[in-house]
């Protein structure tokens, strides 16, 4: 019978220090983590980036991912958007009594190689147990680092960032992360998978382009179309978008309009939305295209100043479609 997590597990005995020396200590090894102080004291120098996240996730792997590997992508992420370089993580786990041990395994050496992918270290981590059904959760605190040579690049990089004449690029398809979790829970034969990805890669080349990016943001819960209303009122501009210039997979379009969603309106968690000069679009475009993960970055659309802070969609049939940010619930526990 498979081992599984038990309430002695968050005791703060010997069941609780096997479970971190089996697992964690050993998927997390570095110096600052391996010296298992109350704090975690780490070198930084001038301004920081801080961001924390909770992750909630159902089901806990899914196609393309996991909550591991999720935790990681979405507090990275957040800190490159804006313009700073990940360098500590802590991770708080809350794991349900009943969970699969091998599984707890399985999922933070996931995590471990992630982080290791986004460059990243765990410098501090705590372990809780509650009562449950076999489930976890994951908390994360993020510390981005702004080095000396992109410094007047990001300085400019913010939400409220757009300008008029700029134009509006994404990274890839909209709607993948949403599909794979969603047909998962459905039970729909399928073989959508996450984007969930640490975006290191594509910003770091983004900034060490010189170009002058106004505004960088992941495209998360919401959508598309969430995320860039929110832009264009924090901005004060238009925005506007064509339907036909916004990348789909086929199968996550055929797959939407069998459900009547909306793509848009779709999560991601490995795409962002970049906006800068249209005068830099095309390089910019090239840019991220050659990045890891951002062969299918596109164009989209551009930023006026006649109607401030609308969305608005030239739509494939030649209307015009105002979008607003997301109404309802959505997918519950996408991330």
């Amino acid at each position: 019978m498979a081992e599984k997590i038990t309430m002695a597990h968050g005791s703060g005995g010997k069941s609780t220090d096997e479970l971190i020396d089996t697992i964690f200590a050993k998927e997390f090894d570095n110096p600052v983590l391996d010296a298992m102080e109350d704090s975690a004291v780490v070198p930084v120098t001038g301004k920081i980036a801080l961001t924390t996240d909770s992750f909630v996730v159902t089901p806990l792997k899914f196609r393309g991912g996991d909550i591991g590997r999720l935790c990681v992508c979405g507090t990275v992420n957040d800190l490159l958007m804006r313009g700073a370089v990940p360098a500590w993580l802590t991770c708080g786990f809350i794991l349900e009594e009943g969970l699969d041990i091998g599984l707890l395994k399985e999922l933070t050496a996931s995590m471990a190689a992630t982080a290791k992918e986004a460059g990243i270290r765990i410098a501090a981590g705590d372990t809780k147990v509650v009562e449950g059904h076999g489930g976890m959760y994951i908390n994360t605190a993020g510390v981005g680092i702004f080095p000396e040579e992109t410094s007047g690049v990001t300085a400019g990089i913010c939400a409220s960032g757009a300008r008029e004449g700029d134009a509006i690029l994404v990274s890839g398809t909209m709607g993948d992360h949403h599909a794979a979790i969603l047909s998962e829970r459905m039970e729909i034969e399928t073989d959508i998978e996450s984007d969930n990805a640490p975006l290191v890669d594509m910003v770091r080349n983004l900034l060490k382009s010189g170009l002058h990016i106004h505004t960088m943001r992941d495209v998360t819960r919401g959508g598309l179309a969430t995320v860039l209303r929110e832009l264009a009122k924090a901005s004060g501009k238009t925005f506007t978008i064509r339907e036909s210039a916004v990348p789909v997979n086929p199968k996550v379009k055929s797959f939407a309009g069998l459900l009547g969603l909306d793509p848009v309106y779709m999560g991601n968690e490995g795409k962002m939305a970049v906006i800068l000069p249209e005068s830099e679009a095309q390089e910019a475009l090239q840019i991220i295209r050659k990045s890891r993960y951002g062969s299918g970055a596109a164009i989209i659309g551009r930023v006026t100043a006649d109607k401030p802070g609308e969305l608005l969609m030239e739509t494939d049939i030649g209307g015009l479609r105002r979008l607003d940010v997301l109404q309802g619930e959505g997918l519950p526990r996408i991330c």
